[in-house]
Formats: C-alpha cells, structure tokens, sequence
C-alpha cells in the first residue's frame, strides 16, 4: 500500500478492540438489562452505519431492546460512566483497554512510515486520551504527525474528520489521501471528502471467515465497504 498521505482509524484498523471496546459495549448493555446484546448484533449496527461512537451505540442498543427490565430512562452520561469504569477500569481492577494489541506489525508501520514521508494522521472515533495512550503504548506516536478524535468535531461518517485532518497535514483532500478503516461510515467520510477510501477486515471477522473457508473480504462488514465506495479490501494488518 503506497500513497502521498495516509489517514489511519484506530479501532479494527491499527488496535484490535473485540476484547477490550467491543466487549465494554456488551457489558455496558448488560449492566441495564438489554442482555441480548452480543458482538454479532454490535457487528448489525456498525454495518449500517452511524455508530462511531461507542458511547452513544451502547445508549441506542440499550433503548432498542426489547428484554425485560431494561431501563429505558438512563441517560447518555449514565451509561458512558458505566462505559468507561469497563474500559477503563477501577478501584484497581484493570480495565478492558489492557487486552488491546497492535493489529500490523511494528515493521509494516515504519515501512509505511518511509513510503509516506511521514505524511500519516490518525481519524478516529476516541477521545484524545485513549488515542495517545494506545499510540505511545505501541510506540506510534513519532509515527504519527497528528490525530483527529472525537472531541474534534462532528464523527465519521460525516466528512470532517478526514479534512480536517488533511488540513492538519497541510494539504488538500484528494485521490492522493487514502484512508483506511473498517467500517462502512469510515469509506462513507473518504469518498464524501474527495479521498481514496480503503477497507480493512478486521482479525476477529478474518478468523471466521477462514473458519468457514471463506475469503476474508466477503464478510459483512467488507461487503458494505465496498457498496461505500471501498477501492480495495486489505487483510487485517495491511497485508
């Protein structure tokens, strides 16, 4: 993968987030009663789109059940609470972000690194501190000129977060940015900035694939990838 710019999501694309905001997902749905959350039905929602912040899906999942019990008058602060204590951990008890790992290896990001004259943003759907901790965890962080968070402006799929990080970079959108993440509202924000939209699939939807003795490339999320606009599909870690 070459390009004159490259913009980078975090969760699915360079972390690997099923155990850690996936799982803080389900467990926060749980907490309220809505028990019939699972990944595959977090999966559902994140194929059509909109749900880039995890907070937010967790509340929206949360309303929409229908299990008995759940408690449908929480508020959007209550459940990012309940969120962060499974993400982020406390009182001592580690929190669901220690499980997170690097998705390509150190040499690929160097390489990539070299290609781009060190012309690489991050666009993610995180709060400024969850972006840099995992960046500096990973040694990331001189990789990386800037980053767009959440605390930015409006969320992908909107078209912000991708110019607004060209312009960080000092350049123009165009077919020379290529950005790349996992779902469909990350294409959706390249190809409405004038980007080059690239899909990844993620390690936990590549492993099943192969299970099935399928190609990673026709699971869900990759197939509304490329009805977005996606110009290619890579396997997980940019292979």
């Amino acid at each position: 993968m070459s390009a004159h710019t490259l913009l980078l999501d975090m969760d699915g694309v360079l972390a690997e987030v099923s155990q850690s905001y996936r799982t803080a997902i389900v467990e926060t749905c749980h907490a309220y009663g809505a028990k019939s959350v699972n990944l595959d039905l977090i999966g559902e929602w994140k194929v059509r789109g909109g749900c880039n912040n995890d907070w937010v899906l967790s509340r929206d999942l949360i309303l929409a059940s229908n299990d008995e019990g759940v408690d449908k008058t929480l508020t959007l602060d209550q459940v990012t609470e309940t969120f962060e204590k499974f993400y982020q951990g406390l009182d001592g008890k580690p929190g669901l972000c220690d499980l997170e790992t690097l998705i390509p290896l150190p040499e690929t990001m160097k390489e990539l690194h070299r290609r781009t004259n060190g012309r690489i943003a991050i666009v993610t759907g995180r709060p400024y501190k969850d972006c840099e901790k995992f960046l500096k965890l990973h040694n990331l962080d001189s990789l990386v000129k800037c980053s767009v968070c959440m605390e930015d402006g409006p969320p992908k799929p909107d078209p912000f977060p991708v110019q607004h990080a060209c312009k960080l970079l000092g350049i123009e959108c165009s077919s020379d940015v290529i950005f790349v993440g996992d779902t469909p509202d990350d294409i959706r924000a390249a190809v409405a900035s004038g980007c080059k939209g690239v899909g990844v699939t993620t390690p936990e939807a590549a492993e099943e694939q192969k299970e099935k003795g399928r190609p990673h490339d026709e699971a869900k999320l990759p197939v509304a990838m490329k009805e977005c606009g996606a110009s290619i599909i890579l396997e997980p870690g940019f292979a």
